[in-house]
């Protein structure tokens, strides 16, 4: 068992990441070097100052929410478990630390850590239909042989369907496949979604369609250049774990305030809000919204709001409701989003404004008439 992690960002020290001794909790400590010139990795929960940071034993079972964020979940932890049984490890003996020592280098985001544990050595796979059958295989129980090279191919990303990293000469990529209960047509259906949206005026980062039905988007966490940006998603920043959705848009909304200081960036979430209830994209859970830190044109570090992500028709959501509220309400009204709006200091006309513009770009997906109630 490991019991102590350099966390490094660029190849620079941040600190170091090490259990109590009783190994039930994460404690972690910045550098003294990273504190004259680094960043806050996660302002709420590791603000940049000296001394030691103990992790709370919940939601993430004694980790921090940021280093969480690092780790794969739904298909990628399924995937982890399946390679190291066939190891004869039980990863339900596993430690956070251990786990992210698994990711090492591999992971998504900027943040990487050492030292690192390798369980095999895996290829590069960029036949995306053996890629799709073998995770179907995987998924259904049917072998468990490829687990580990699916893991490695995904990149340790999160979400819950099948996925695989690559670059091309256009730059680099995350491409998604079916679960063993999406359609067929699931890739042209997120596309069509994320066309709307961007039609909304939202921002998503780049997609296309990988060999005419698998949905591909470009990476927010690298640069063209393949350089590693800093990324946090709103659970990981805010402590909440997914499997307990208690976010409301307020939450988000302030949070985008505080971090970015970008009036922008918060009708930007607004906006995603607003389009999420019209379609009926149920799944928009804390770790479907994410932030990045950049330095500024002065050399200072900032906070943006990531593209949108995860766009889709998802009428399942959680017991059949969004994960995500509208002033603590599952049924909004446009009285709700306006008043949500206007807590976070957004003008009664603009949330208007912006819930009429997305209303009228959805298209085929408006599938919830908000206005009618």
């Amino acid at each position: 068992m490991i019991d102590r992690l350099t966390v490094k960002y660029h190849d620079e020290e941040v600190g170091v990441l090490s259990l109590t001794p009783d190994n039930r909790l994460c404690a972690f400590e910045y550098n003294k070097s990273w504190l004259s010139d680094g960043f806050s990795l996660s302002p709420l929960e590791l603000p940049l100052k000296s001394g030691l940071f103990i992790a709370k034993p919940t939601p993430f079972y004694g980790n921090f929410g940021i280093f969480e964020d690092s780790l794969p979940d739904g298909y990628g932890r399924y995937l982890l478990h399946r390679a190291l049984m066939r190891e004869g490890i039980d990863d339900r003996n596993l430690t956070s630390i251990d786990r992210l020592s698994i990711v090492g280098n591999d992971g998504m985001g900027a943040l990487c850590y050492e030292p690192e544990t390798k369980l095999s050595k895996e290829e590069e796979l960029s036949d995306f239909e053996l890629l799709q059958e073998k995770a179907l295989e995987v998924l259904r129980e049917q072998q468990d042989t490829d687990a580990g090279l699916l893991l490695y191919n995904s990149g340790n990303s999160g979400g819950c369907r099948p996925k695989a990293v690559f670059s091309d000469h256009e730059g680099h990529w995350l491409v998604k496949f079916r679960h063993t209960y999406d359609p067929k047509d699931m890739g042209l259906q997120e596309f069509h979604y994320n066309e709307t949206a961007r039609r909304c005026g939202i921002d998503v980062p780049d997609f296309k369609l990988t060999a005419g039905k698998y949905f591909t988007t470009r990476r927010f966490d690298l640069t063209n250049g393949g350089e590693r940006i800093h990324t946090a998603t709103a659970g990981g920043l805010l402590c909440v774990s997914l499997s307990q959705p208690v976010l409301d848009y307020l939450n988000l909304l302030s949070l985008t305030g505080y971090l970015t200081q970008n009036p922008k960036d918060v009708e930007e979430m607004y906006r995603r809000m607003v389009f999420n209830y019209l379609t009926d994209n149920k799944d928009d859970h804390c770790k479907n919204f994410s932030f990045l830190v950049r330095k500024n044109d002065v050399g200072k570090w900032c906070w943006h709001l990531a593209p949108a992500y995860d766009l889709t028709l998802c009428t399942e959501g959680y017991n059949g409701q969004h994960a995500t509220s509208v002033n603590n309400t599952a049924f909004p009204t446009l009285k709700d989003f306006i008043a949500v709006g206007v807590k976070t200091k957004m003008s009664e006309k603009r949330c208007r404004e912006i819930f009429d513009e997305v209303y009228m770009s959805c298209g085929d997906l408006l599938l919830n008439n908000v206005t009618c109630r």
